[in-house]
């Protein structure tokens, strides 16, 4: 009972506080994506939300060329409504604050960076890529 407590203290301890406040099920999504950045990487130190606005809004070759950057189906502002690139379907603000059920439901968090992170960055994100930008986005 103690190893779980300090264990689960130290995976909450690595996200950052915006990103911590709110719903419970968006905490148990950044806690195992902690736990799976500290395993892919000793050294990991927690999320950054910094550094998921710079995956935001940077600009990758790797992926489709119609969403060569996330702002180019969610806007430059996190917090308006976005339009699918491929499809013209609408699509709610990816801000927490405009959107408060993001990022609570696990298997629509993974579903949604599998197909995103191929489209935009040619590839699967890490889970501190992951984490970072979840923080930026529950901080806004």
């Amino acid at each position: 009972m103690i190893r779980s407590t300090l264990v689960a203290a130290a995976l909450l301890s690595a996200v950052p506080l915006a990103a911590h406040a709110g719903d419970p099920r968006r905490e148990a999504i950044l806690a195992a994506l902690a736990a799976q950045a500290r395993a892919d990487d000793a050294a990991f130190a927690g999320f950054d939300a910094a550094r998921g606005e710079t995956l935001f809004r940077s600009k990758w070759a790797g992926g489709d060329a119609r969403t060569p950057s996330c702002t180019t189906c969610h806007t430059d502002n996190p917090r308006q409504a976005g339009q699918n690139a491929k499809t013209g379907r609408p699509i709610e603000p990816v801000a927490v604050s405009a959107t408060p059920k993001r990022f609570t439901d696990a298997a629509e968090v993974e579903k949604q960076f599998g197909r995103d992170c191929k489209n935009v960055l040619g590839r699967a994100c890490t889970a501190r890529e992951k984490g970072d930008y979840i923080a930026f986005m529950a901080g806004l």
